[in-house]
């Protein structure tokens, strides 16, 4: 199913009741889920984000932008934040199976409809754009709502969709498709504008005006202002001062994180900020964040610390949100702001979340599922993360990089080898539900036999990832093993025996379940799923093998063979 989210923010702050009234609208739709709902009362603006199908979200936006036209005059409107209307901006971004063009379609197709059934001026922007110069939002923002009736005036800013005519309670909207956006506010110890504008200045892509020594702006010979780029690019910044914070901040949106990550922009501000004798104190995110964004940071900072990156989930968004001063202001739940724990399905982590007495317990019960494949997906996560266990206890100066990159790969192979403990049990459990359909009456195939034959399959394919994992975890037990202080060689052993366990047993549920398997159509389905599920289990146990020779002789004192 594609997956979109929508992050419309509206002109207003204080209000909780129209705020309210916004947010059952967007929520009455089928199929939308609100994930976060972040007002602002100095900037008087409040981000909304939601996901859906893109038809689902479309419908949700359409009367969310409906609810803030009726609740909102923008000419009582007064707030720290540009906006241009109502419903200042309203963007889709592209998440599970749906692309930009997706969005684009979305975003054109939302506009023309704001624009004809509720009169409202509509641009275009970023992807969705219709002409180059409106691409940026800064560039359609320009001149805010009080400049908005001069703007309509000009034939140049014609909306994309709805009247060229001045609004005064609804203002415009500008609706656009956009790659996910960080909002990232970073806080310093001074209510003083100036200094957080001026260092916004040295960061962002657009830089600041070039001046001569005695501070004339320069002008090239066309007589346009000549800029001084800032430092990173996809990078948008501003400097405000928040009263009910009591400090000035440097408030960014990030367009593209893998370019100029917030860690390093966050590094940058320290910097900046000493250079003026000021202090960053801590920062804040603003709506939603991508996951890799925090972990990132946190790898980041573990560097710096001189430690291996190769730490688990949990670790590096713990030092991400410390290092980052996130939680400054308000404490910083990730369950509540990374956006991949928002929209994930608790049912999809309900094992892996057992304590391993709950986990045990179940286990022990006349319930079909969890069952072998689910332990032995365990089995393997423990086999890679005592691999990872020995990587960081081992990173030392003379190959911390080989060492790290253990860690990072180890840990990746426990993380797809944890989902896999609840991936197997909700396989056999569709297999189950199949088997319970109707069967076929009057001779037949029947939509049943499709259905468990195509449950069957996928109850091969999940032990069969697992066999896959647990040959990794095998490598990266060896890998341990040899590059891992001799203190935890014994660890290293543990884990290359358990990833050969999670091997054979993966095996055992491939073939239980191809046994099934007897129709004609699935034969090559069956031969190449077996051999590849043997082949991982061979390479496993030979792995291991090595590794236990390796580590017997060591611990008896022998010379320890290259494993």
């Amino acid at each position: 199913m594609k997956l979109v989210e929508c992050v419309p923010n509206f002109s207003e702050g204080r209000d909780r009741g129209v705020l309210d009234a916004i947010t059952r609208a967007i929520e009455a739709v089928d199929g939308v889920r609100l994930l976060d709902v972040d007002p602002g009362a100095a900037t008087h603006r409040t981000v909304v984000t939601f996901v859906g199908p893109p038809e689902a979200a479309a419908e949700a936006a359409f009367h969310a932008i409906r609810i803030a036209g009726e609740r909102i005059d923008m000419r009582q409107h007064r707030g720290e934040h540009a906006r241009l209307g109502a419903t200042d901006v309203c963007p889709f971004v592209p998440l599970a199976g749906a692309t930009m063009q997706d969005c684009i379609e979305l975003a054109r197709a939302l506009g023309e409809r704001v624009g004809r059934e509720l009169e409202i001026p509509v641009y275009l922007y970023e992807e969705a754009a219709t002409r180059p110069e409106r691409r940026n939002l800064a560039t359609i923002r320009a001149g805010e709502y009080e400049g908005l009736a001069d703007k309509l005036r000009d034939p140049a800013w014609k909306p994309d969709f709805g009247p060229a005519r001045f609004d005064a309670a609804r203002g415009a909207t500008v609706i656009g498709a956009r790659a996910f956006l960080v909002a990232y506010n970073i806080n310093l110890n001074t209510r003083d504008k100036k200094l957080a504008q001026d260092i916004a200045l040295d960061l962002r892509e657009s830089g600041r005006a070039e001046r001569d020594a005695k501070g004339v702006i320069v002008r090239d010979a066309a007589g346009k202002q000549v800029t001084r780029p800032g430092r990173f690019p996809h990078v948008k910044a501003v400097g405000w001062a928040i009263e009910e914070y009591g400090r000035a901040q440097i408030s960014i949106n990030f367009t593209n994180t893998e370019v100029s990550p917030v860690h390093a922009v966050f590094d940058a501000a320290c910097l900046e900020a000493d250079r003026r004798g000021l202090r960053v104190t801590g920062s804040e995110l603003v709506g939603l964040v991508p996951l890799e964004v925090l972990l990132a940071a946190g790898r980041h900072f573990l560097r710096k610390q001189g430690k291996s990156a190769g730490a688990p989930e949990s670790e590096l968004l713990h030092i991400a949100v410390r290092s980052l001063g996130l939680d400054e202001l308000r404490p910083f739940v990730a369950a509540e702001r990374v956006i991949e724990y928002r929209v994930r399905d608790a049912a999809s982590s309900r094992l892996q979340s057992m304590s391993l007495l709950e986990f045990a317990d179940v286990l022990s019960t006349d319930a079909p599922a969890p069952g072998g494949g689910s332990v032995a997906a365990l089995v393997g996560a423990l086999a890679a993360a005592l691999a990872a266990m020995v990587a960081s206890l081992s990173h030392r100066a003379d190959s911390p990089a080989e060492l790290e990159r253990l860690g990072l790969e180890a840990q990746a192979t426990k993380a797809a080898l944890l989902a896999s403990v609840d991936r197997d049990a909700a396989s056999f459990d569709a297999v189950l539900a199949a088997r319970r359909l109707p069967k076929a009456t009057g001779g037949g195939a029947s939509a049943r036999d499709a259905a468990v034959r195509a449950a069957l399959r996928a109850a091969c394919t999940e032990p069969l990832a697992v066999a896959q994992a647990a040959a990794r975890a095998a490598e990266q037990a060896r890998a341990a093993a040899t590059l891992g202080i001799a203190a935890a060689r014994s660890d290293a052993g543990v884990a290359a025996l358990c990833a050969a366990t999670a091997a054979e047993a993966a095996l055992y549920n491939v073939l239980i379940n191809l046994a099934e398997l007897t129709d004609p159509a699935d034969a090559d389905f069956v031969r190449t799923t077996r051999h590849a599920a043997q082949a991982a289990c061979d390479a496993a146990h030979a792995t291991a093998n090595a590794v236990r020779a390796t580590v017997r002789g060591s611990l008896a004192g022998s010379p320890a063979p290259a494993p």
